[in-house]
Order: structure tokens, then sequence, then C-alpha cells
């Protein structure tokens, strides 16, 4: 703990951001791959062992694998089911809305990141609208980052944005959110995804966050299933997930867990993009 209560951060070092750099851009890999085997008739069980075979090819570990008991690589939700999904028998069917998050871990550093693909033809644009303003809503968030003084900015950019895009039509899953990331999977401090009167820690050179909107239609009403881990939203609409790592560095923002360090989505933000250690 700090002086003043507060969980202590971890800062990292620009050879320990380095190391998460190989952690992320391995798990955008995992992350393409999955995208491009996830088809209807494939099972959520199988899509697990694809993303556990690659990361330990790559020399790599899983780092869902275990953590608190939980049983596979990666978590799988479907359509009403928001985060924490085990993969299993369930197969995958057109128009399903199929949110996959996963992390590993390089030389002792982690990764963390969540995308959510429909599955060929959208059953609805409420579905299309979910999907898009759940990943809009991650890069405001991101871009929060660049300029804010204090964490709990990251929140309130988020929550704006998903107000001005749709106003009502989706709601926040108020009780998880993201969290620092490094030498473990989850650390300080929390990354809320709306306002809260708590303005969290200090933005710093070698802060490394995990930034995770999750957005569900209509009300954000939730249970736990028997699993003790699959979060499932009760008032009949469906969810959506969208997370990347991102490091605070004295040159500016690097997404970790992007394929091009957030090269792309930055430029064309106007954000000071930090020099990639793999791309240069």
């Amino acid at each position: 703990m700090s002086r003043r209560g507060r969980p202590r951060v971890e800062l990292k070092t620009p050879e320990q951001i380095a190391l998460m750099r190989r952690s992320g851009e391995l798990l955008s890999r995992v992350h393409d791959m999955l995208a491009a085997e996830l088809r209807p008739g494939i099972t959520t069980g199988r899509l697990d062992v694809l993303a556990e075979t690659m990361i330990r090819d790559e020399g790599a570990t899983p780092n869902f694998l275990g953590y608190q008991g939980f049983p596979a690589t990666v978590c799988i939700s479907v359509n009403e089911e928001i985060v924490h999904g085990i993969p299993g028998p369930r197969v995958i069917e057109e128009g399903d809305v199929v949110s996959i998050d996963g992390g590993c871990i390089v030389e002792g550093w982690h990764s963390d990141a969540a995308r959510t693909h429909i599955v060929g033809e959208p059953r609805s644009a409420a579905d299309v609208r979910l999907v898009e303003v759940t990943r809009s809503a991650l890069w405001a968030g991101i871009v929060a980052l660049a300029g804010a003084r204090r964490v709990g900015e990251i929140g309130a950019a988020i929550e704006d944005h998903v107000e001005g895009e749709v106003g009502e039509e989706l709601s926040h899953l108020e009780d998880f959110g993201g969290h620092g990331i490094g030498s473990a999977m989850h650390q300080p401090p929390d990354v809320m995804n709306f306002r809260t009167r708590d303005r969290g820690p200090s933005i710093r050179a070698g802060l490394c966050l995990a930034i995770e909107p999750m957005l569900i239609q209509g009300p954000g009403d939730w249970r736990m299933l028997e699993d003790d881990w699959t979060v499932v939203a009760t008032g009949g609409g469906r969810a959506a997930h969208a997370e990347h790592s991102v490091a605070v560095t004295e040159q500016g923002l690097l997404v970790l867990t992007e394929g091009d360090g957030g090269r792309a989505e930055l430029a064309a933000r106007g954000v000071r993009i930090a020099p990639d250690p793999i791309q240069g």
C-alpha cells in the first residue's frame, strides 16, 4: 500500500514495456487467427484449443488458464454472455455475437485483450451498433489516456462517448472494468468504464493499463451462472467486450495488443505515438 492507502501502481521501464509489447503482439496474432477460424459450426472448445496451441508454439504461456481456477486459455462469451464464458461444446451459429478475451505471458510479462465478432450475417442492426460502439468506446478511452492527468478520466471519456453515440440504448456492465497490467495480469489501479467520484492515481510514464468497455443492449442487469465464471445479461439483450493493453511512455502511447502498436488508430485521432520496439 502507498502512504495514502491507495494500492501501489507498478511503473514499467522501457525494457519491460518492450517485453510486454512482444506479449501483446503475439496476442494480437492469436486474435487474428481466432477471427479467421470463427464460423458457424465450430465449437468454442475448438477455438480454445487453437489459442492454447498457438501461444505455446510461440514459446509463451496462457495467463488465463488456471487463473483463480479458470479452466481454459480464453474466455468466449456468446450473445447474452457478457464476460468470462468458459469454452466447451457450444456450437457457434450464424449471427452469433461472440466475444473472445485472452492473454499470454512472455518472459514474465502479461498481455490481455478482447475482441467481439458477429459471425456471418448480423441478425440485426442493433447487433452491429453494439459491436461498433463497444470498439469505438475502447478507443475513446485510449485517446483519453493520452491527455489525462488521472486514471478516472478514462472512464468519464468512455461514458461520454457511449452516451453521445447511443443514449440509453446500451448499458455498462458496472461491476467489472479494466485494470493495471504488467508482471501480473491484474494489478492496481482499477479502470472503470464510467464516471466515478474516485479520480484515480496520476498518469505517469511507465503506467500500463488494460482498458475494456463491456456494453449490454438494454438494461445492465446481470447474473453469474452456476459455473461461477460466466456473467450473463438478464434483460434480454446481447453484449460486447473490447479490450487493449496500453503503455504510457515519455514518447507517447503504445497499444501493446494492437498489431501495429496502435499507430493507425492513434494517428487518425491525433494522438502522439510511441516508437514500437517491434516494428521500429
